[in-house]
């Protein structure tokens, strides 16, 4: 089996697939790759399964190396790849040999790349997944984040042809996106100028932002009767908020439970967005019904299953 070697790991670079869906009732969140999309447009650049494990890379990417020929391909953030030091497109399938090196340098749009591999990186699956959740140290390579000097065995490269995106399909990560959000499970919980402001005016992303939820500045937004409720469920996308009238949304890594009021969830296909959302960078929410979001969520689907040439 070949191996994937890790000559520089970066600030924060973890082992992905789909996540372990299932598991929430025993406080263990699903984690999974933050920009969906992103994710699943890179194994389906190469022909991989859409479940095959990847890297996520945070900010500033790793450098490694390749022990056989094989596709590969870098979707997300921009990171700058290049191959031997020589720049290579992102967005497309890209082969490589034994002994080539690839380096992700600081993202110059977005937050977060993915690098997906022919066969995908085969460590041992914990709970049905090979995702790492590194608070709770599950699944990857030791439930950790990737360190210099690791060896990542990978499946049987294949013999798959490169594809790429379609151009006008790539995603521009430095403009401020607009997410969708349906009200509730505690919208009543809020008055009417409180909501207004959710949807009123742009919000920025605070540094203190992470796998887990991300922390946003911006209108203050009203409840009616304080902000604690009886700990419930919370959704991949809930939009906490606390008593300062400042949101927090629930991504990723989130909590099983919490005790805090939420206004609104942003959709599914719309997390991905908010992943990509450098600190000081702003965003805009606008509330939709569940027949919109669903409406939506179709053509989010059908958008991704045409992107690829």
């Amino acid at each position: 089996m070949s191996d994937l070697l890790v000559q520089d790991a970066g600030p924060l670079t973890t082992i992905q697939d789909l996540g372990r869906p299932g598991h929430l009732r025993v406080g263990i969140p699903a984690s999974g790759p933050m920009d969906r999309e992103a994710f699943l447009l890179a194994n389906r650049l190469i022909a991989n399964p859409d479940t095959a494990a990847g890297l996520e890379c945070t900010l500033i990417g790793p450098r490694v190396e390749f022990t056989d020929e094989r596709l590969i391909a870098i979707t997300g953030a921009d990171m700058a790849p290049t191959v031997n030091g020589a720049p290579v497109p992102a967005w497309q399938g890209l082969r490589v040999h034994a002994g080539d090196v690839l380096k992700l340098g600081p993202a110059r749009s977005g937050v977060r790349a993915y690098l997906a591999i022919a066969g995908g990186v085969q460590t041992p699956p914990v709970l049905g997944s090979r995702s790492t959740y590194v608070r709770g140290r599950l699944g990857g390579l030791e439930g950790r984040a990737l360190r210099k000097a690791d060896r990542l065995p990978l499946g049987p490269a294949g013999a798959a042809r490169p594809r790429r995106l379609h151009p006008d399909r790539v995603p521009e990560y430095g403009t401020d996106p607009e997410l969708a959000v349906v009200l509730g499970p505690q919208d009543d919980r809020f008055t009417p100028k409180g909501i207004a402001a959710l949807f009123e005016a742009p919000y920025e992303m605070l540094p203190q932002n992470d796998r887990m939820g991300a922390r946003l500045r911006g209108a203050f937004i009203e409840h009616t009767r304080g902000h604690d409720i009886i700990s419930d469920g919370v959704a991949l996308g809930g939009i906490q908020v606390i008593g300062d009238g400042q949101p927090i949304v629930l991504l990723a890594d989130r909590q099983s439970t919490g005790g805090y009021t939420k206004i609104g969830t942003i959709c599914s296909f719309h997390i991905g967005r908010i992943a990509q959302v450098k600190p000081g960078g702003r965003l805009h929410f606008r509330r939709v019904t569940v027949a919109e979001a669903h409406a939506m969520l179709r053509q989010s689907l059908r958008a991704l299953d045409t992107a690829i040439e």
